[in-house]
């Protein structure tokens, strides 16, 4: 019901009819039980001892809207709020600084890492981004050798104008790692398995050498998401995501997020968030929060349909060679069976030349040739080309990505359907 006039919760600035203040009075009195009801609910899911993870999936920062009981998180498209008076407001002030649908999913997505906290950002970008942007000149960060490309373009295009030093290092390699770490190092920033070359690092082990060193470890754990990997639980400091691969899971909507396990991490990344602005926005939000629903079913999908995939690929005879963990032929098998709780939809495969990758791509029909990966539909992209073509051909030649090479995201249709299409297409090659 509404009134023209201005509110007071406690008591309208005008009087009532005796009708209407009595229906006033009953939904001030049913929106106080609503939103003690979901107080309530709030509470409970946190009592709950280790709820599985498609329940927390569902559940956490998903509660139903304390006024209305939608169940659908509600997107709050406001850049601003009413304020009760001077320095007493609801929890809001500006959307740049905190804002309920962004508050749920900040919920949501710490409880699926087992971080503390987290804070999302507009891109998996922004958020490598703000992880880096708490460093000042003279620091160095040491990284993976093999990430994505747009990682050592920010690093080192961009990041070293501001004074900060960056190494890479094969992360695989943990006496590496401990050889190439200074007394300056203040992160080392580890993806896990690698953007193209699925190379797997050691989680465990690389967090012992950085605790001893006082170094922060962070791991990017994109390409497996938390439903197969859990680096905090590992012993990682940091974990981020580009939320626009497998969390959001529908190739619509860009984003990021940093797992925190202190209070003092999760008081930075606000405070970048208030500062730089590169926040996600409500409606992006919602859509993570949608995604996230049935991360758990999808991940299973994705792992079952990337195994059969693997497995075809590395048996065919135009095929020189699969990277994928869930083959017994990876020489990092064994730390996949014992690190990750699958496999994942993530493949890369050598064609053997620039033609030949060309040739495949051009017949696919099926799967779609495109940026990105994790989504629903089966997304194929050649990496030298696009995802890492900043770092030149002799960067990418020092790390192992050739021309040739083809990357797979294995998608959830009818796996007999993806197969018939990588087949014909593979008949292009010569």
């Amino acid at each position: 019901m509404a009134f023209n006039g201005i509110w007071h919760r406690a008591q309208p600035v005008f009087s009532l009819p005796a009708a209407l203040d009595r229906d006033w009075l009953q939904w001030l009195e049913a929106d106080a039980a609503a939103r003690a009801s979901a107080e309530r609910s709030r509470a409970s899911m946190k009592e709950l001892k280790q709820p599985g993870f498609a329940t927390r999936a569902i559940h956490v920062g998903q509660e139903a809207d304390p006024v209305t009981g939608s169940i659908g998180v509600p997107i709050y498209p406001t850049s601003t709020y009413l304020q009760d008076e001077l320095g007493r407001n609801k929890g809001y002030e500006y959307s740049r600084v905190s804002n309920p649908t962004r508050t749920r999913l900040e919920e949501n997505l710490a409880a699926l890492e087992g971080g503390s906290s987290s804070r999302v950002f507009a891109s998996g970008m922004a958020a490598i981004n703000a992880l880096c942007t708490r460093f000042q000149t003279g620091d160095h960060v040491l990284c993976s050798n093999d990430l994505y490309g747009g990682v050592p373009r920010l690093f080192n295009q961009v990041l070293t104008n501001c004074g900060l030093e960056f190494t890479y290092v094969n992360t695989s390699d943990t006496a590496a790692v401990k050889r190439a770490l200074r007394s300056t190092t203040r992160m080392l920033y580890v993806e896990s398995p690698t953007n193209p070359l699925m190379v797997l690092s050691d989680i465990r082990a690389l967090s012992q050498v950085c605790r001893t060193k006082g170094v922060e470890l962070v791991v990017d754990n994109t390409f497996m998401s938390p439903y197969f990997q859990q680096p905090i639980a590992l012993g990682a400091d940091l974990v981020v995501h580009s939320t626009t691969k497998f969390l959001n899971g529908h190739s619509d909507g860009l984003g990021g997020v940093i797992v925190c396990t202190t209070t003092e991490q999760a008081e930075q990344f606000a405070f970048i968030q208030k500062t730089a602005g590169a926040i996600l926005s409500p409606f992006e939000c919602w859509l993570v929060l949608r995604g996230v629903k049935t991360l758990a079913v999808r991940m299973e999908q994705h792992d079952k349909n990337g195994r059969i995939v693997a497995d075809f690929l590395s048996k065919h005879k135009k095929i020189k060679k699969v990277y994928y963990p869930g083959l017994a032929c990876h020489p990092q098998h064994t730390l996949a069976q014992r690190q990750m709780t699958g496999f994942g939809a993530m493949i890369t495969f050598e064609s053997g030349a620039l033609s030949n990758a060309k040739k495949f791509l051009k017949k696919i029909r099926l799967c779609a040739l495109g940026e990105s990966l994790g989504g629903v539909e089966t997304l194929i992209s050649h990496p030298a080309t696009m995802t890492h073509a900043a770092l030149g051909e002799k960067g990418r030649a020092q790390i192992g990505i050739t021309a040739g090479m083809v990357r797979i995201s294995v998608g959830i249709e009818d796996v007999c359907d993806i197969l018939a299409d990588l087949d014909q297409a593979l008949a292009a090659i010569p």
